[in-house]
């Protein structure tokens, strides 16, 4: 096929040898399936901004860190500039995030090589070698939902053991080869302990796990592991192997808003008493 614009630099410089197919593309990048260094591989090249909705990537850019004040007072401007180094930690989060996981054991697409936004890695496939399918595109039985959704609550468990939440997990950013699942699409993984949204993140991700899984396995509706796993992580008890139950005792004590209310009303009414009250 025609070589794309995107990708002439890395032909150019040997990364890549010959661009076969494009594999898909979707909101935040095209996928093409390549051959580098004589491997069949794909190079995932990342849309400009313009195409994707820039201001959604904020609630997940909290927390992480930058090379320069320069750098971080031109992104908090939103100046060209600024939203230039923004991509670029954008980009270069899905490669770090990757090696990180790998290194935690967790099933991740191997990284090889990023290039001017350019990311090559490995093609993950099915026992024919074709590309593996995605999780929403099968139809699972209830044993294969139920030992798939324990892998990838396991994997949240250590993901968030390195300090890391998914943040966009669902079926649409699983694969499954011969082995199991195998995560992909990091480039909105989210500092844990930095975020202020990390909870709902992390909260939100193992619901869309559950919800899709409960299609085959209803036993799995009811089940509460996101509040589990972020309490035994607020308390410091969160460790890669944690046996986890799926349950969450929410407290039984209902806020009485009416007293609260009342006590804030006192408080105010005292301190206007004492502002003017004349002293003696």
């Amino acid at each position: 096929m025609k070589i794309p614009k995107s990708i002439q630099h890395l032909v150019r410089d040997g990364l890549v040898d010959e661009v076969l197919r494009p594999l898909k593309s979707g909101k935040e990048a095209a996928v093409y399936v390549v051959v580098s260094e004589g491997e069949i591989r794909c190079a995932k090249v990342y849309k400009e901004v313009s195409q994707r909705g820039f201001h959604t990537q904020a609630q997940y850019q909290e927390g992480r860190k930058v090379r320069n004040s320069r750098q971080a007072r031109a992104m908090e401007k939103k100046s060209r500039y600024g939203r230039e180094q923004q991509e670029k930690v954008w980009q270069t989060a899905e490669v770090e995030a990757l090696y990180r996981l790998a290194e935690a054991g967790i099933r991740v697409p191997q990284p090889y090589n990023f290039v001017e936004g350019v990311l090559l890695m490995e093609l993950v496939t099915d026992a024919d070698g074709n590309a593996a399918p995605r999780l929403n595109d099968m139809e699972l039985t209830r044993s294969e939902a139920l030992e798939y959704h324990g892998v990838l609550i396991r994997a949240v468990v250590k993901m968030l053991c390195i300090g890391l939440i998914h943040g966009d997990l669902s079926e649409f950013n699983v694969l499954v080869d011969s082995y199991g699942p195998v995560i992909i699409d990091l480039p909105q993984a989210v500092n844990a302990a930095a975020n202020n949204n990390a909870a709902r993140m992390l909260e939100r991700d193992v619901e869309n796990l559950t919800s899709y899984f409960s299609q085959f396995a209803p036993q799995l509706r009811g089940t509460d592991y996101g509040k589990e796993i972020w309490k035994l992580y607020q308390s410091g008890d969160l460790h890669p192997e944690v046996q986890l139950t799926g349950k969450f005792k929410r407290p039984e004590k209902i806020a009485d808003v009416r007293s609260i209310m009342k006590e804030i009303d006192d408080a105010r009414k005292e301190a206007v008493r004492r502002r003017y009250e004349p002293e003696i």
